[in-house]
């Protein structure tokens, strides 16, 4: 049985005083969450306030994106190290953001979850497709080149140890969501490009739904056999919002 795990991705937002109140009342809510990994991946340079206040606490922290270079003369960038000093679990890699607005390519992509995956961290791998492909077509094609690029670089094994969040592009931030329907038949058939490479990875790979999930959706998407959690946006801004959200998950 796959343990759901439900992420907040916080973007560029937040504030030192808006992120204590929003970690101050999912901490004081974490009692009603049963069985859900909880998780949030806040900008880099709050990881310190967050690793502190969440210290102790049933809640993970990491961050939205890293370097595949160690250390250096690379103006700007965040070491996979650099995320470990603040007690990270986990990192955002390939985020469609990263991709559209910063040209991250699905090489780029596959080199960050091996070098994060490689420290120690827990990468939570981003895939999806656009409005175009979606009604092209080939969100399958789109989706499983993606997870190619991973599988040719570090070997199929590689992502049983990081999840994988499947975010139709074209749901992110636009109050757009897929359907439950629509998005178990995207999950099953990432599962299933897998486990024709190897069926064990594919029965233990966590998989997220990353599409505009909110506390008015989760329970639906949630329920289905192949959604393994949410990867969240907005509505982890919103401590109420987030935890409706890890509750739906058990």
């Amino acid at each position: 049985m796959r343990k759901p795990i439900i992420a907040g991705n916080w973007k560029m937002n937040g504030s030192r005083s808006s992120i204590k109140e929003l970690l101050d009342g999912v901490k004081a809510g974490m009692g009603d969450v049963k069985s859900a990994e909880v998780a949030v991946c806040a900008p880099a340079i709050y990881l310190a306030d967050v690793s502190e206040q969440l210290s102790g606490s049933d809640v993970a922290w990491g961050g939205q994106n890293l370097s595949t270079e160690a250390s250096g003369a690379f103006t700007g960038e965040i070491s996979a190290d650099m995320l470990l000093d603040f007690n990270s679990k986990f990192v955002i890699v390939g985020h469609s953001e990263r991709r559209t607005l910063y040209g991250e390519t699905d090489e780029l992509v596959a080199e960050k979850f091996e070098v994060a995956r490689k420290a120690g961290l827990t990468p939570i791998l981003c895939i999806g497709e656009s409005l175009e492909e979606r009604e092209s077509g080939v969100t399958n094609d789109v989706c499983g080149r993606q997870i190619n690029a991973v599988i040719e670089r570090s070997g199929v094994e590689a992502l049983a140890d990081g999840v994988i969040a499947y975010e139709p592009i074209w749901a992110i931030g636009t109050g757009k969501t897929a359907t439950p329907e629509m998005a178990q038949e995207t999950h099953a058939s990432i599962r299933k490009m897998i486990a024709e490479k190897d069926a064990a990875v594919a029965d233990k790979v966590r998989i997220q739904y990353g599409g505009s999930m909110n506390a008015g959706n989760a329970a639906e998407l949630l329920a289905m056999e192949d959604i393994d959690g949410g990867l969240i946006g907005g509505a982890s801004l919103k401590a109420e919002d987030f935890l409706a959200i890890c509750k739906a998950a058990g």
